[in-house]
């Protein structure tokens, strides 16, 4: 049997209604949802920074802890239900195939490249930037530049997606290459709502310092001009 054949094979023998998937495939969508819902409320309202944590670190930091935890569910959910517990195309293949080996390394390469995306922009950005806390008022100085940001606009996004495929691939799940395929959908849709709402918070902040810079400036034109008529 082809490969081709065996990964139709696969996807007619999956389980499309398992429940552990079923969790795994809402919190791909809760997950982003969630995080930017409440950072945008944070940011038009300062409910979280202000009102019930008092300081904007505490509930960026808490914003985090709820992230990553949703975070570990999805990932566990996406490899028991999505990969682990479906037809897998080693299932299929002969253990002398030269597909064993070649998807095994694909996998695990995949996954490499996407961890390190993932890591890279954590190591740069820091808790708070990786966490939305610009949206909470912690802003960064200047726009990073530097890897792995000189390589994709997203790359957490980038990375995370790979990861999933990665994981995919190297059980030979064709089922967990198609959620892979849903995650990286709901990240670009969650890239179009994320980024320009990023850009904005930043203009804001650089039309604001030339304001203050404008007006320190004019103070000191005033100070100036009232120190030599006094003088006069």
């Amino acid at each position: 049997m082809s490969l081709q054949g065996i990964v139709n094979t696969c996807l007619s023998n999956t389980n499309y209604t398992s429940t552990t998937a079923k969790i795994a495939l809402s919190l791909i969508v809760i997950n982003p949802s969630t995080w930017n819902i409440i950072a945008r409320i944070d940011y038009r309202t300062r409910l979280f920074s202000k009102k019930i944590f008092g300081s904007k670190y505490a509930a960026c930091y808490s914003l985090a802890v709820l992230i990553f935890s949703l975070g570990l569910i999805r990932d566990h959910t996406f490899l028991k239900g999505c990969v682990l517990e479906q037809p897998s195309v080693f299932e299929y293949l002969s253990k002398n195939s030269l597909w064993v080996p070649v998807l095994k390394a694909l996998g695990a390469a995949t996954f490499v490249i996407g961890q390190t995306l993932n890591l890279g922009s954590m190591y740069k950005l820091g808790i708070d930037g990786t966490y939305l806390g610009d949206y909470f008022g912690i802003l960064k100085d200047e726009k990073l530049t530097g890897f792995p940001f000189n390589v994709c606009e997203h790359p957490m996004y980038i990375g995370s997606s790979l990861s999933f495929l990665g994981t995919a691939i190297y059980y030979g799940s064709p089922f967990g290459v198609l959620v892979s395929g849903f995650v990286r959908l709901v990240y670009q849709i969650a890239e179009q709502f994320e980024g320009p709402f990023t850009n904005m918070i930043y203009s804001k902040r650089d039309e604001q310092k030339k304001l203050d810079l404008a007006s320190k400036q004019n103070n000191a034109e005033k100070q100036k001009s009232y120190n030599a008529n006094k003088l006069a």
